[in-house]
């Protein structure tokens, strides 16, 4: 490129994220135009593109473009002390040029309407809603629990493995989707990654490659997670960006899917988000209700964590903050922590119906 170009392209930068921030503004417009209008094709495309390959296109693709970068830097490191204002441009114009087209193929989806604005449900709940649902949940992870054929003090074990997994996520959108129109995922592309470990390491379930539309899904985990995660990465497919949303979405999809081990991983993913708020908020009702609690639903609980605990490492620290700061600049004020406003979207939509 020219210098002239490069410094257009830098000049872009702030140009693109004052307009980001303009945008923040009309969520309408956004929704109307972007998530629902132009977003889909992109996705579908892309999901039709790469989604019948077996394996991630877009882990060979991340390799590819780390080794080019790390062979770039090494190149003109000479250059850095030779000429500054040279290697200042490629830099930034070729950050501009990512950024722009990060948030042209996915990006914006930061900044559409609220999930609970377009399911028309409120977001803020009191403690005896949060107690009323929470029972529910005991209730129904109790007697799917059984239902299963595993007594009340065992661990449920997953009868699939995971590429089954995959393929029978799809029922439950397909139910869902009745519903809510936005909701309808047509042509899977959901793989393991081949970076599991790495990912492990970093603390992360899984993730959305948007340069291939691939729900990429850790497959190390093993726990009663990997159905909700599988479901989680198609919701950002779907072009719910928000971390909350996607938990919330995976929730619908899970419980609502054919499949009753499907069904139990989403129940017990609801609810220890609703344990953990009924905890925070007081500990006593939560002492009381988790007794209440078959033993083997808490013995998943702990596999969990001891798995994620057996890779706790400081690169996990660094990683959750960056991807923490990285949610805040995006339109998610709360970071990582708006996780658990999925809790919020639980109580207001089951309210008044059975879960």
């Amino acid at each position: 490129m020219q210098s002239k170009t490069k410094q257009f392209l830098i000049i872009l930068i702030p140009v693109q994220i004052i307009v980001l921030q303009v945008l923040k503004y009309f969520p309408e417009f956004i929704e109307t135009y972007y998530s629902t209008g132009i977003f889909p094709l992109i996705s579908e495309a892309l999901r039709f593109t790469f989604g019948w390959i077996p394996f991630s296109v877009g882990d060979i693709f991340y390799l590819i473009f780390s080794i080019l970068i790390v062979r770039w830097f090494f190149k003109n490191l000479i250059k850095v002390r030779r000429d500054p204002k040279s290697f200042f441009l490629d830099v930034f114009s070729t950050l501009s040029i990512v950024y722009l087209f990060f948030n042209l193929i996915w990006g914006l989806n930061y900044y559409r309407i609220p999930l609970h604005e377009s399911l028309s449900i409120k977001k803020n709940y009191n403690t005896e809603q949060l107690i009323k649902i929470t029972q529910q949940l005991i209730k129904k992870s109790n007697k799917i629990h059984l239902e299963l054929g595993f007594q009340d003090s065992v661990k449920v074990e997953t009868p699939y493995n995971n590429q089954q997994v995959f393929n029978k996520t799809i029922n439950g959108y397909q139910k869902i989707q009745k519903k809510h129109a936005n909701l309808n995922y047509q042509r899977a592309s959901i793989k393991k990654s081949s970076w599991s470990l790495l990912l492990t390491y970093m603390g992360y379930s899984g993730y959305y490659n948007p340069l291939t539309g691939e729900a990429q899904v850790n497959d190390l985990i093993k726990h009663y997670m990997f159905p909700v995660v599988s479901c989680h990465e198609q919701a950002h497919q779907l072009g719910y960006a928000a971390e909350n949303e996607a938990n919330f979405i995976a929730v619908l999809a899970t419980i609502n899917n054919d499949d009753l081990f499907i069904n139990y991983s989403g129940y017990i993913f609801a609810l220890r988000y609703c344990l953990y708020e009924v905890a925070r908020r007081d500990i006593d009702i939560y002492k009381e209700m988790l007794s209440t609690v078959h033993p083997g639903i808490l013995k998943s609980y702990q596999e969990m964590q001891d798995f994620w605990r057996s890779y706790e490492n400081p690169f996990e620290n660094i990683s959750k903050t960056v991807w923490d700061r990285f949610l805040k600049v995006n339109n998610q004020t709360n970071g990582i922590k708006s996780y658990n406003y999925m809790v919020g979207l639980i109580v207001n939509y089951y309210e008044g119906q059975s879960i």
